[in-house]
């Protein structure tokens, strides 16, 4: 990479995202040092960059501040890196956006109910995860906020046991198909692995609760959270496992309940958040180029009653999710219209074809490291 001094990742340990983010780090091979939000660069140089106090923040050797583990990895990407994260073919390319989105977003729920459903036999735990990421002084006052999330993910006493069901039950499929492969799509890292690293490393596989329950019923699962921590491709228990993704554009097979068990978790939840989207914007019509909330810290436009797996939820709808997913409405568009239609045909019977966002006259983009709405596309 250019540049002889390390690049600086302002993040912390118990973070999802700046787990997501450390770990392409890492098996790039890229020279970065972790550096905590308590530290004072953070508040005098970083923040008035960013506009608002969020991590993971990417600062290069020659000062060019980047927020969002997206932006970090397609810097990165465009630079060329030892493992690309994104597969090069239609189908691959748009079911590891959608992973991305399973494990970064919607996976919240199982991450933080976990996190602090559980607190009392974790206190001594988060507790030092978080004044060793922020200091003594506002880890109590961060702590508190985040405990507040619940709600708003969807995470109520009509939910819990299943939320519980679905992340043991994804430990087994994944479990499953780790016995084949190493990574989600093959011999190496995608997009996928790094969006579902997030909540399985940072909460899922750290926390002591539910890291008891992964080592305990899915050792290959957290070998996994081990590989995608290590430098480089990790992969010695696979005897002569190509470090390409699965050929011919096909999905492993150990892939595919993963895949149905996907389906069934995000919808309808995602489903009714686009349909508030579109009402939002139809009533509110931005003005292009305008910041997608009233306040940068603010991530939620509204809140929209769904369900998961049956149990009735409130959840907050972020326009952030059609930032990440609208890269897969750019892969369908890219293709002729006989390709794009036999790629909407793949995903409608993977159950994944509401999950791509298409027939949208407006997306979300990011200008200055805020999020902002981008008309008439």
């Amino acid at each position: 990479m250019a540049g002889t001094l390390p690049y600086t990742l302002y993040g912390a340990s118990h973070s999802l995202y700046t787990g997501k983010a450390r770990c392409y780090l890492r098996n790039q091979g890229i020279d970065y040092v972790e550096v905590p939000t308590s530290h004072p660069d953070f508040a005098a140089r970083i923040l008035p960059q960013i506009g608002r106090g969020i991590i993971p923040v990417l600062e290069t050797p020659d000062g060019v501040v980047i927020q969002d583990t997206i932006d970090i990895i397609d810097f990165f990407e465009a630079q060329g890196v030892p493992y690309p994260a994104y597969p090069t073919t239609p189908l691959q390319s748009v079911v590891a956006v959608i992973i991305e989105y399973f494990g970064s977003q919607a996976m919240l729920k199982h991450a933080m109910h976990y996190r602090w459903s559980y607190r009392d036999e974790q206190e001594a735990f988060l507790r030092h995860a978080f004044v060793s990421g922020s200091g003594e002084a506002m880890a109590e006052k961060i702590m508190g906020r985040m405990n507040s999330y619940l709600p708003r993910l969807g995470v109520n006493e009509q939910s819990v046991a299943l939320i519980e069901q679905s992340f043991e039950r994804l430990l087994d499929l994944l479990e499953a198909h780790f016995a084949v492969v190493p990574y989600l799509l093959g011999g190496h890292p995608s997009i996928a692995d790094y969006g579902l690293i997030g909540p399985m490393f940072a909460h899922l596989g750290r926390d002591p609760v539910p890291l008891g329950i992964m080592q305990r019923r899915a050792p290959r699962v957290h070998r996994w959270v081990e590989r995608m921590t290590a430098p480089g491709l990790d992969v010695v228990e696979y005897a002569g496992c190509s470090a390409d993704f699965w050929p011919n554009d096909e999905l492993p097979p150990t892939l595919l309940p993963v895949l149905a068990h996907i389906s069934a978790d995000i919808f309808p939840e995602l489903t009714d958040k686009l349909a508030y989207l579109d009402q939002w914007v139809a009533s509110q019509q931005p003005a292009d180029g305008t910041p997608v909330t009233d306040k940068p810290q603010n991530r939620h436009i509204g809140m929209v009653n769904t369900q998961f797996r049956g149990a009735e939820i409130e959840v907050g709808v972020e326009p952030y999710l059609l930032f990440l997913l609208q890269r897969a409405t750019d892969v369908v568009r890219a293709q002729s219209d006989t390709a794009a239609s036999a790629l909407t045909r793949q995903l409608d019977e993977l159950g994944l074809g509401a999950a791509v966002p298409l027939g949208r006259d407006y997306r979300v983009e990011r200008i200055n490291n805020l999020e902002v709405w981008r008309r008439d596309v």
